[in-house]
């Protein structure tokens, strides 16, 4: 299988490591230090040798960070997780900190009244934030000072870098040339006078040069830095055993393999203009340019939209992806549905599911590790069952199942809330406002030049009028097998970037009770231009294409809650699962699609 279900935090092993990291402060006369959950390319999902929070913590999240003092070692946390942490971490040597409620420039002010030194590793950290810490706390006699990383210095067995190989990505997926890319996004370097832009984040440089890699588990990318130059030549520096011949003549003459080992001198050779992205590259970057001859010139990494705008055969391809998972999905609750309550386990779920993905024999991987959380875990919103923690579905309960698989045309990310037996009406009613949120992105239309920040109320508004909400953005960026999450696109309040067309997003607003039991429904949706209407003026419009059809669960939905246009809209959306994936499917499952789908 692609996902396991060892127990990865081991709570008891924090309070030692914390002791043993702050005997490096004090070596390194460091009052403060940071431990982000990051690597030097800034990407969500970290290979196993850069899992420096959950090994100093237990805090196996996606998303965090520490900050470690000589009294105080606050895990900082994100709504996602406010549940998850304190099952992780020490209680009583780690303190949850709520994110970003409680700034880090805040914090470490009040950790630190006399002032002091706060060491961090230069490599983990972008630019944007230590800037915004050093003018916050600079007068209050606190500095950041750039050290070794001192957990490394204390992890004995810390995993190698990974070596996963290299392969080129099909142009007919792609539908657009490195060649092209790299001449096209060289035009813009040159417009904006600049000579060459570092580049950092793994899915950019995989994006630019149609390669994919193996180096993080289920996103298919490399561990990679790269310089693009105004000629439209690339440096990629990448360890050699990670491509071949096959490689090397995919990339061409015009892209030059490089050792990671010849990135800062390479760096401190560089003329002219270079742009480095203040908001994902690492600030050694720019502290090693600062030794060069080159001018640093802030600015974007110049692949985040134009890989955020799919190509048209991209969205052919995803949408294909879709359906072969949509399929696959609808298998998998057609048996699930047989199963009576009681006789099953979260394990059980996610391997049944993974196996129903495996049978399409188009699965590369999945693109990340299954969420099936029943009853109380249904309110951890990222949670991983382990083999600790499998639990038995029992009558009564709603089960979260967030999943998705890595396809070689598209990445996929579903997630549907089952009825165990029969849940009680709160619990129903709590579902059809959710799905309420959904049906209300899903239908909408709105002026082009809107961000994600202006739409992401929408989704919560039937919510809001029963006094509930839910502590995630309503929505993430997608990729096409690249990362499920991607950037800067995102339906969420703290979204500034205009939506546009070809760009994927998640649809998936939920309601989460601690203790009790949670629900998420999430669809797939593609920015595209939007039809004409009658009687509308001339402005620019633009709304949402679906791309997953699976089923919702009817036995969920409290049908008076619904208005006539929100019925209409689910049964439309239904009726397109029976249309896009009977002929998908065996006799038994069509027979469960039909009655799934049956009109409202």
């Amino acid at each position: 299988m692609f996902q396991s279900f060892e127990n990865r935090s081991d709570p008891s092993q924090g309070p030692a490591r914390l002791k043993a990291l702050r005997a490096e402060m004090a070596r390194e006369k460091a009052a403060a230090f940071l431990v982000p959950r990051a690597d030097a390319h800034q990407g969500e999902y970290c290979a196993l040798r850069d899992e420096r929070l959950a090994w100093l913590t237990g805090f196996t999240g996606s998303a965090g960070f520490a900050a470690i003092t000589a009294h105080a070692a606050g895990v900082f946390i994100d709504g996602r997780y406010r549940t998850q942490v304190k099952q992780q971490v020490a209680l009583d040597h780690f303190t949850p900190v709520p994110w970003p409620e409680t700034q880090l420039k805040n914090w470490l002010a009040e950790a630190l009244p006399e002032g002091g030194t706060i060491g961090y590793d230069a490599w983990l950290h972008v630019a944007q934030e230590i800037e915004t810490l050093e003018s916050a706390l600079s007068d209050k006699g606190i500095v950041l000072h750039a050290l070794p990383n001192l957990v490394d210095r204390i992890w004995p067995d810390q995993p190698a870098p990974p070596l996963g190989p290299i392969a080129a990505y099909p142009e007919a997926l792609a539908g657009e040339s490195h060649a092209s890319k790299r001449a096209r996004l060289a035009e813009e370097l040159r417009a904006a006078g600049h000579g060459a832009a570092v580049l950092t984040l793994p899915d950019s440089i995989a994006w630019l040069l149609n390669i994919r890699g193996a180096d993080i588990p289920h996103n298919p990318v490399p561990h990679a830095f790269a310089i693009l130059y105004d000629t439209g030549q690339v440096s990629l520096f990448v360890d050699a055993a990670k491509a071949d011949d096959t490689l090397r003549a995919h990339l061409g003459e015009e892209v030059k393999l490089r050792p990671p080992s010849a990135l800062v001198p390479t760096l401190h050779s560089l003329r002219g203009k270079v742009r480095v992205d203040r908001k994902t590259a690492p600030i050694r970057i720019a502290q090693e340019l600062s030794e060069s001859a080159a001018e640093l010139a802030w600015g974007d990494d110049p692949c985040i939209l134009a890989k955020a705008r799919k190509t048209t055969a991209e969205i052919k391809g995803t949408q294909e992806a879709h359906l072969r998972d949509g399929a696959a999905m609808a298998a998998f609750l057609a048996w699930f549905d047989a199963q009576p309550p009681g006789t099953l386990t979260e394990t059980q779920v996610v391997t049944r599911l993974e196996e129903a993905r495996r049978a399409t024999n188009a699965l590369l991987d999945i693109s990340f590790e299954t969420i099936a959380g029943t009853g109380p875990h249904g309110a951890i919103m990222h949670y991983r069952v382990t083999e600790e923690t499998d639990a038995v579905l029992q009558d009564g309960q709603l089960l979260v199942l967030d999943s998705g698989g890595q396809y070689i045309d598209g990445t996929t990310d579903i997630t549907r809330t089952l009825p165990v037996g029969t849940v009680g009406e709160e619990e129903r009613q709590a579902f059809t406002r959710v799905l309420q949120g959904m049906i209300a992105i899903s239908r909408l239309r709105f002026p082009k030049g809107l961000a994600g920040r202006d739409l992401d109320a929408i989704a919560r508004y039937p919510l809001w009028l029963a006094g509930q909400d839910f502590g995630h953005g309503t929505g993430h960026g997608v990729g096409v097998y690249l990362c499920v999450h991607e950037g800067p696109q995102r339906l969420a309040r703290s979204s500034e970037i205009p939506l546009e067309q070809g760009m994927i997003l998640s649809n998936e607003p939920g309601y989460y009770r601690e203790g009790a039991f949670g629900i998420r429904i999430e669809n797939l949706i593609v920015v595209q231009e939007a039809g004409p209407l009658e009687g509308a003026d001339d402005r620019e419009m633009l709304d949402f294409m679906t791309l997953t059809y699976v089923p919702i669960d009817r036995r969920l939905i409290a049908a008076p809650m619904l208005s006539q246009p929100e019925r209409d809209w689910l049964n439309r959306y239904h009726a397109a699962c029976r249309e896009n994936l009977a002929p998908r499917l065996d006799a038994p499952a069509r027979a469960w699609l039909e009655a799934a789908t049956a009109p409202i």
